[in-house]
């Protein structure tokens, strides 16, 4: 069974790659490198540059590969911009995947693992949030990933489509110090830039209704999201099943016990600046990861200060 991993050469990707090899599960990268980097994709792995809307690339990647699933993860993920710039999210992220859907139909491939995302949610009704939790995303890149998850349910329905949809809860940390996360959209790194800039990093309200008065949000380590993806490949493989599942330790972490996780692992007793809330952050959300628990066997085994300590390590060698 070979997967072709879309948006490979990217921070999430790469390490997603490494879990597929480490679990023998041969994996073809394609990528436009809009935003991945050539270097994340080990040599032994084979590369093809292209966008998922090419079709012609893209099918000969899948029939010269033997390719039998397609673990779709490019695409365009900043919350701002996509409010910014909507047609942008709908014309990358939904036309994109349609565009890929409908090249894995025309050539023969019948699984496909999707990348979404807790954006979904938009302002959860309870902090706890199970799969059930009702979807009302709040930006068009939230929208755009609902919008995957209704193609892959209806493609089940039309083509026999064998799917999963994992939703991402905040990515942290890096499982080697080449593969950090250099996004500066991310608390963690955004922490790091701003120490490093010489500047206080932000906390946008500390007014909110929770233990300390920052936000609440659910984080995972990055290699822990990586070995969820092989769990779902291989149940897709192994069972003609959809569902969705969300991707998360269950438990929620404040801004300010990052900012203090952040402080013991530098060594930095920084100050932060406390700017206005941000619209439409809700105070506090987590996942609920009993279904994925229960169905894939799947649970996140490390804690915050791994990820804060291996995305430190990752930016100091950057």
């Amino acid at each position: 069974m070979t997967w072709l991993l879309t948006g490979g050469a990217g921070y999430i990707g790469a390490h997603i790659v490494r879990a597929f090899q480490k679990a023998d599960m041969p994996v073809v990268v394609l990528d436009d490198l809009s935003a991945g980097i050539r270097e994340n994709v080990p040599a032994d792995v084979p590369f093809v540059q292209a966008s998922v809307a090419d079709s012609q690339t893209v099918a000969s990647a899948l029939r010269e590969h033997e390719v039998t699933g397609v673990l779709h993860l490019a695409a365009k993920k900043a919350v701002g911009e996509s409010v910014a710039k909507p047609l942008l999210y709908w014309g990358e992220n939904v036309g994109g995947m349609r565009a890929l859907l409908q090249t894995c139909v025309d050539v023969g491939v019948h699984r496909v693992l999707f990348s979404s995302s807790a954006a979904v949610y938009g302002t959860p009704p309870s902090d706890r949030v199970t799969e059930e939790t009702a979807t009302a995303p709040m930006s068009p890149y939230g929208e755009s990933k609902l919008a995957g998850e209704w193609m892959l349910k209806d493609l089940a329905t039309a083509a026999g489509l064998r799917w999963a949809a994992l939703r991402y809860f905040n990515v942290a940390g890096a499982g080697a110090p080449e593969l950090g996360d250099r996004s500066v959209a991310n608390l963690v790194p955004l922490t790091f830039e701003a120490l490093a800039a010489g500047r206080n990093p932000q906390l946008f309200g500390d007014d909110y209704e929770t233990r300390d008065g920052s936000c609440i949000r659910d984080y995972i380590h990055v290699l822990d999201l990586a070995e969820a993806h092989v769990t779902a490949a291989r149940r897709i493989d192994e069972q003609d099943s959809g569902d969705l599942y969300n991707v998360g330790r269950g438990e929620g972490v404040t801004v300010k016990e990052v900012f203090e996780t952040v402080r013991a692992v530098t060594g930095n007793n920084f100050s932060y600046d406390v700017a206005p809330r941000r619209p439409g952050d809700p105070a506090a959300y987590f996942a609920d990861p009993t279904k994925i628990e229960q169905d894939l066997g799947w649970t996140a085994t490390r804690g915050l200060d791994d990820m804060v300590r291996s995305a430190w390590d990752a930016w100091q060698a950057n």
